[in-house]
Protein backbone atom coordinates (compact mmCIF):
# COMPACT_ATOMS: atom_id res chain seq x y z
CA UNK A 1 0.00 0.00 0.00
CA UNK A 2 1.46 3.35 -1.06
CA UNK A 3 1.25 6.17 1.48
CA UNK A 4 0.75 9.66 0.04
CA UNK A 5 1.77 12.64 2.15
CA UNK A 6 -0.32 15.73 1.35
CA UNK A 7 1.50 18.92 2.33
CA UNK A 8 -1.08 21.66 2.87
CA UNK A 9 -2.58 23.87 5.59
CA UNK A 10 -5.74 23.63 7.66
CA UNK A 11 -7.59 26.32 5.66
CA UNK A 12 -7.21 24.57 2.31
CA UNK A 13 -10.28 23.74 0.22
CA UNK A 14 -12.08 20.53 -0.71
CA UNK A 15 -9.45 19.52 -3.28
CA UNK A 16 -7.37 17.92 -0.53
CA UNK A 17 -10.16 15.63 0.64
CA UNK A 18 -11.14 14.82 -2.96
CA UNK A 19 -7.63 13.59 -3.75
CA UNK A 20 -7.40 11.76 -0.39
CA UNK A 21 -10.63 9.90 -1.16
CA UNK A 22 -9.37 9.02 -4.63
CA UNK A 23 -6.11 7.69 -3.16
CA UNK A 24 -8.03 5.56 -0.63
CA UNK A 25 -10.34 4.30 -3.36
CA UNK A 26 -7.29 2.94 -5.19
CA UNK A 27 -5.95 1.10 -2.17
CA UNK A 28 -3.53 3.79 -1.02
CA UNK A 29 -3.30 5.78 2.18
CA UNK A 30 -3.38 9.57 2.36
CA UNK A 31 -1.86 11.42 5.32
CA UNK A 32 -2.46 15.15 5.61
CA UNK A 33 0.24 17.45 6.99
CA UNK A 34 -1.22 20.85 7.88
CA UNK A 35 1.93 22.94 7.87
CA UNK A 36 0.31 25.84 9.74
CA UNK A 37 0.09 23.58 12.81
CA UNK A 38 3.88 23.31 12.95
CA UNK A 39 5.57 24.01 15.36
CA UNK A 40 2.74 24.99 17.72
CA UNK A 41 0.72 21.76 17.53
CA UNK A 42 2.70 19.29 15.42
CA UNK A 43 5.87 17.78 16.82
CA UNK A 44 8.77 16.76 14.61
CA UNK A 45 11.62 14.44 15.53
CA UNK A 46 14.01 13.68 12.68
CA UNK A 47 17.04 11.52 13.38
CA UNK A 48 19.93 10.91 11.01
CA UNK A 49 22.68 8.34 11.26
CA UNK A 50 22.40 4.95 12.88
CA UNK A 51 18.92 3.49 12.77
CA UNK A 52 17.19 6.87 12.93
CA UNK A 53 14.42 7.92 10.57
CA UNK A 54 12.30 11.04 10.20
CA UNK A 55 9.17 10.95 12.32
CA UNK A 56 6.32 13.43 12.50
CA UNK A 57 3.88 13.25 15.39
CA UNK A 58 0.44 14.70 14.70
CA UNK A 59 -1.27 15.76 17.92
CA UNK A 60 -4.69 15.47 16.27
CA UNK A 61 -6.04 13.11 13.68
CA UNK A 62 -3.26 10.93 12.32
CA UNK A 63 -1.38 10.35 15.57
CA UNK A 64 2.23 9.25 15.22
CA UNK A 65 3.45 8.86 11.67
CA UNK A 66 6.81 7.66 10.33
CA UNK A 67 8.02 9.58 7.27
CA UNK A 68 9.88 6.51 6.03
CA UNK A 69 6.47 5.10 5.06
CA UNK A 70 5.88 7.83 2.47
CA UNK A 71 5.86 6.67 -1.14
CA UNK A 72 4.62 9.87 -2.77
CA UNK A 73 4.22 13.53 -1.83
CA UNK A 74 1.65 16.04 -3.07
CA UNK A 75 3.20 19.44 -2.44
CA UNK A 76 -0.07 21.35 -2.36
CA UNK A 77 0.18 24.41 -0.06
CA UNK A 78 2.48 25.82 2.63
CA UNK A 79 1.63 27.80 5.74
CA UNK A 80 4.52 26.96 8.07
CA UNK A 81 4.35 28.64 11.50
CA UNK A 82 1.18 30.58 10.67
CA UNK A 83 -0.10 29.91 14.21
CA UNK A 84 2.94 31.25 16.00
CA UNK A 85 1.55 34.13 18.08
CA UNK A 86 2.08 37.63 16.76
CA UNK A 87 2.32 38.90 20.32
CA UNK A 88 5.93 37.68 20.44
CA UNK A 89 8.81 40.06 20.06
CA UNK A 90 9.03 40.60 16.26
CA UNK A 91 12.66 39.45 16.10
CA UNK A 92 11.92 36.31 18.08
CA UNK A 93 8.86 35.55 15.98
CA UNK A 94 10.87 35.98 12.79
CA UNK A 95 13.43 33.52 14.15
CA UNK A 96 10.70 31.05 15.10
CA UNK A 97 9.05 31.23 11.69
CA UNK A 98 12.33 31.06 9.79
CA UNK A 99 13.74 28.12 11.73
CA UNK A 100 10.41 26.26 11.63
CA UNK A 101 10.25 26.63 7.87
CA UNK A 102 13.88 25.60 7.41
CA UNK A 103 13.48 22.59 9.71
CA UNK A 104 10.26 21.23 8.25
CA UNK A 105 11.14 21.81 4.61
CA UNK A 106 14.63 20.45 5.22
CA UNK A 107 13.27 17.19 6.62
CA UNK A 108 10.72 16.88 3.81
CA UNK A 109 13.43 17.57 1.23
CA UNK A 110 15.27 14.50 2.52
CA UNK A 111 12.46 12.17 1.47
CA UNK A 112 13.22 9.99 -1.54
CA UNK A 113 9.53 9.70 -2.45
CA UNK A 114 8.03 10.70 -5.78
CA UNK A 115 6.69 14.28 -5.71
CA UNK A 116 3.97 16.30 -7.34
CA UNK A 117 5.97 18.42 -7.58
CA UNK A 118 9.51 19.08 -6.25
CA UNK A 119 9.50 22.50 -4.61
CA UNK A 120 12.53 23.59 -6.64
CA UNK A 121 10.64 22.84 -9.87
CA UNK A 122 7.57 24.72 -8.61
CA UNK A 123 9.61 27.80 -7.65
CA UNK A 124 11.41 27.85 -11.02
CA UNK A 125 8.18 27.51 -12.98
CA UNK A 126 6.65 30.45 -11.09
CA UNK A 127 8.83 32.88 -13.07
CA UNK A 128 6.32 34.17 -15.64
CA UNK A 129 8.89 35.75 -18.02
CA UNK A 130 10.67 32.39 -18.19
CA UNK A 131 7.33 30.71 -18.94
CA UNK A 132 6.61 33.06 -21.83
CA UNK A 133 10.07 32.63 -23.35
CA UNK A 134 9.92 28.84 -23.04
CA UNK A 135 6.33 28.61 -24.31
CA UNK A 136 7.11 30.65 -27.40
CA UNK A 137 10.17 28.52 -28.07
CA UNK A 138 7.97 25.42 -27.93
CA UNK A 139 5.54 26.75 -30.52
CA UNK A 140 2.84 28.29 -28.34
CA UNK A 141 1.59 31.77 -29.21
CA UNK A 142 2.11 34.30 -26.42
CA UNK A 143 1.06 37.96 -26.16
CA UNK A 144 3.57 40.79 -26.43
CA UNK A 145 4.63 41.53 -22.87
CA UNK A 146 6.66 44.19 -21.07
CA UNK A 147 7.89 43.98 -17.47
CA UNK A 148 9.14 47.39 -16.37
CA UNK A 149 9.52 50.09 -13.76
CA UNK A 150 10.24 52.69 -16.47
CA UNK A 151 7.27 54.97 -17.32
CA UNK A 152 8.78 55.88 -20.70
CA UNK A 153 9.04 52.20 -21.66
CA UNK A 154 5.40 51.66 -20.66
CA UNK A 155 4.23 54.59 -22.82
CA UNK A 156 6.24 53.35 -25.80
CA UNK A 157 4.78 49.86 -25.38
CA UNK A 158 1.26 51.32 -25.23
CA UNK A 159 1.87 52.95 -28.61
CA UNK A 160 3.40 49.76 -30.02
CA UNK A 161 0.26 47.83 -29.05
CA UNK A 162 -2.04 50.44 -30.58
CA UNK A 163 -3.46 51.48 -27.23
CA UNK A 164 -4.74 47.96 -26.49
CA UNK A 165 -3.03 47.13 -23.24
CA UNK A 166 -3.69 45.47 -19.88
CA UNK A 167 -1.65 45.62 -16.70
CA UNK A 168 -1.05 42.79 -14.25
CA UNK A 169 1.38 41.72 -11.55
CA UNK A 170 3.86 38.86 -11.76
CA UNK A 171 3.02 37.82 -8.19
CA UNK A 172 -0.37 37.15 -6.65
CA UNK A 173 -1.27 39.36 -3.73
CA UNK A 174 -4.05 41.38 -2.16
CA UNK A 175 -4.16 44.89 -0.72
CA UNK A 176 -6.08 45.44 2.53
CA UNK A 177 -7.79 48.72 3.39
CA UNK A 178 -7.92 50.32 6.84
CA UNK A 179 -10.98 48.24 7.74
CA UNK A 180 -9.18 45.02 6.81
CA UNK A 181 -11.17 44.40 3.62
CA UNK A 182 -9.31 42.42 0.99
CA UNK A 183 -8.84 43.89 -2.47
CA UNK A 184 -7.36 41.34 -4.86
CA UNK A 185 -5.12 42.76 -7.58
CA UNK A 186 -6.68 41.68 -10.90
CA UNK A 187 -5.75 42.25 -14.53
CA UNK A 188 -6.92 45.73 -15.59
CA UNK A 189 -7.12 47.58 -18.91
CA UNK A 190 -4.75 50.52 -19.41
CA UNK A 191 -6.09 53.76 -20.88
CA UNK A 192 -4.30 56.89 -22.04
CA UNK A 193 -5.23 58.63 -18.79
CA UNK A 194 -3.43 55.89 -16.83
CA UNK A 195 -0.20 56.72 -18.64
CA UNK A 196 -0.24 60.30 -17.40
CA UNK A 197 0.83 59.31 -13.90
CA UNK A 198 3.10 56.28 -13.71
CA UNK A 199 5.27 57.47 -10.83
CA UNK A 200 4.24 54.38 -8.85
CA UNK A 201 6.30 52.23 -11.21
CA UNK A 202 9.45 53.48 -9.51
CA UNK A 203 8.31 51.69 -6.34
CA UNK A 204 6.51 48.69 -7.83
CA UNK A 205 7.31 47.28 -11.28
CA UNK A 206 4.33 46.11 -13.32
CA UNK A 207 3.68 43.83 -16.26
CA UNK A 208 2.05 45.29 -19.36
CA UNK A 209 0.58 42.96 -21.96
CA UNK A 210 -1.17 43.49 -25.26
CA UNK A 211 -4.92 43.08 -24.88
CA UNK A 212 -5.93 40.00 -26.84
CA UNK A 213 -9.50 39.79 -28.10
CA UNK A 214 -11.41 37.01 -26.35
CA UNK A 215 -14.03 34.60 -27.60
CA UNK A 216 -13.47 32.24 -24.69
CA UNK A 217 -11.06 31.91 -21.80
CA UNK A 218 -9.62 28.45 -21.19
CA UNK A 219 -8.22 26.68 -18.16
CA UNK A 220 -6.13 23.63 -19.08
CA UNK A 221 -5.21 21.52 -16.05
CA UNK A 222 -2.28 19.18 -16.67
CA UNK A 223 -1.94 16.06 -14.53
CA UNK A 224 0.95 13.85 -15.60
CA UNK A 225 0.44 13.27 -19.32
CA UNK A 226 -3.26 14.15 -19.32
CA UNK A 227 -4.81 17.55 -20.01
CA UNK A 228 -8.26 18.54 -18.71
CA UNK A 229 -9.49 21.71 -20.39
CA UNK A 230 -12.55 23.84 -19.67
CA UNK A 231 -13.85 27.04 -21.28
CA UNK A 232 -15.75 30.06 -20.02
CA UNK A 233 -17.42 32.85 -21.94
CA UNK A 234 -16.03 35.61 -19.76
CA UNK A 235 -17.40 38.24 -22.12
CA UNK A 236 -20.92 37.37 -20.96
CA UNK A 237 -20.17 39.22 -17.71
CA UNK A 238 -19.17 42.88 -17.70
CA UNK A 239 -17.24 42.34 -14.47
CA UNK A 240 -15.27 39.43 -15.93
CA UNK A 241 -14.47 40.97 -19.31
CA UNK A 242 -10.78 41.57 -18.53
CA UNK A 243 -10.31 38.96 -15.77
CA UNK A 244 -12.80 36.13 -15.24
CA UNK A 245 -11.81 35.92 -11.58
CA UNK A 246 -13.66 39.19 -10.89
CA UNK A 247 -16.92 37.27 -11.32
CA UNK A 248 -15.59 33.82 -10.53
CA UNK A 249 -18.44 32.90 -8.22
CA UNK A 250 -21.08 34.13 -10.66
CA UNK A 251 -19.55 32.14 -13.52
CA UNK A 252 -18.66 28.99 -11.59
CA UNK A 253 -21.47 26.95 -13.18
CA UNK A 254 -20.76 28.23 -16.69
CA UNK A 255 -17.55 26.30 -17.33
CA UNK A 256 -17.78 23.68 -20.08
CA UNK A 257 -15.37 20.93 -21.18
CA UNK A 258 -13.20 21.97 -24.12
CA UNK A 259 -10.76 20.13 -26.38
CA UNK A 260 -7.48 21.84 -27.19
CA UNK A 261 -6.11 21.35 -30.72
CA UNK A 262 -3.44 18.60 -30.71
CA UNK A 263 -0.62 21.02 -31.51
CA UNK A 264 -1.57 23.33 -28.62
CA UNK A 265 -1.97 20.46 -26.17
CA UNK A 266 1.36 19.07 -27.37
CA UNK A 267 3.04 22.43 -26.80
CA UNK A 268 1.62 22.62 -23.29
CA UNK A 269 2.84 19.12 -22.43
CA UNK A 270 6.26 20.04 -23.82
CA UNK A 271 6.27 23.08 -21.52
CA UNK A 272 5.53 20.81 -18.56
CA UNK A 273 8.41 18.58 -19.67
CA UNK A 274 10.64 21.66 -19.79
CA UNK A 275 9.83 22.54 -16.17
CA UNK A 276 9.68 18.94 -14.95
CA UNK A 277 6.16 19.36 -13.58
CA UNK A 278 3.41 16.77 -13.23
CA UNK A 279 0.78 19.37 -12.31
CA UNK A 280 -0.06 22.81 -13.63
CA UNK A 281 -3.10 24.98 -14.35
CA UNK A 282 -2.60 26.86 -17.62
CA UNK A 283 -4.62 29.82 -18.89
CA UNK A 284 -5.27 30.46 -22.59
CA UNK A 285 -7.37 32.90 -24.60
CA UNK A 286 -9.32 31.64 -27.59
CA UNK A 287 -9.53 34.58 -29.99
CA UNK A 288 -12.43 35.30 -32.39
CA UNK A 289 -10.25 33.97 -35.23
CA UNK A 290 -9.59 30.69 -33.33
CA UNK A 291 -6.02 31.33 -32.16
CA UNK A 292 -5.02 29.86 -28.80
CA UNK A 293 -2.88 32.39 -26.93
CA UNK A 294 -0.97 31.12 -23.91
CA UNK A 295 -0.95 33.41 -20.86
CA UNK A 296 0.65 31.42 -18.04
CA UNK A 297 0.77 28.15 -16.15
CA UNK A 298 0.40 28.08 -12.38
CA UNK A 299 2.29 25.11 -10.90
CA UNK A 300 0.02 25.25 -7.83
CA UNK A 301 -3.19 26.46 -9.50
CA UNK A 302 -6.66 25.64 -8.21
CA UNK A 303 -8.98 23.11 -9.81
CA UNK A 304 -11.75 22.44 -7.25
CA UNK A 305 -14.55 24.11 -9.26
CA UNK A 306 -13.73 22.07 -12.36
CA UNK A 307 -13.28 18.67 -10.73
CA UNK A 308 -16.05 16.19 -11.57
CA UNK A 309 -17.15 13.33 -13.81
CA UNK A 310 -16.32 15.18 -17.04
CA UNK A 311 -13.00 16.52 -15.77
CA UNK A 312 -11.83 13.97 -13.15
CA UNK A 313 -8.78 15.94 -12.01
CA UNK A 314 -8.57 14.61 -8.44
CA UNK A 315 -8.80 11.03 -9.70
CA UNK A 316 -6.02 11.70 -12.21
CA UNK A 317 -3.85 13.18 -9.46
CA UNK A 318 -4.35 10.06 -7.35
CA UNK A 319 -3.34 7.89 -10.32
CA UNK A 320 -0.13 9.88 -10.83
CA UNK A 321 0.74 9.88 -7.12
CA UNK A 322 0.22 6.10 -6.87
CA UNK A 323 2.12 5.37 -10.08
CA UNK A 324 -1.00 4.14 -11.88
CA UNK A 325 -0.65 6.60 -14.77
CA UNK A 326 2.27 7.92 -16.88
CA UNK A 327 4.20 10.64 -15.07
CA UNK A 328 7.41 12.65 -15.14
CA UNK A 329 9.84 10.99 -12.75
Amino acid sequence: MTTVLIITHSGDNESVEAVARAVAGRGGRAVRLDTDRFPTETRLAARYGGAGAGRVTFLAGAGEFDLSEVGAVWHRRLGVAARVTREMDPQLRAASVGESRASLLGVLAGLTAFRVDPEAAIRRAEHKPLQLRAARGLGLEVPRTLVTNDPAAARDFYAECGGRLVMKMLSSFAVYDREGRENVVFTNPVGREDLEDLTGLSLCPATFQERVEKRLELRATVVGRRVFTASIDSQSSARAAHDWRRDGVGLVDEWLPYTLPPEVEGGLLALMDYFGLNYGAADFILTPDDRHVFLEVNPSGEFFWLDGPELPISSALADVLLGLAPRRE
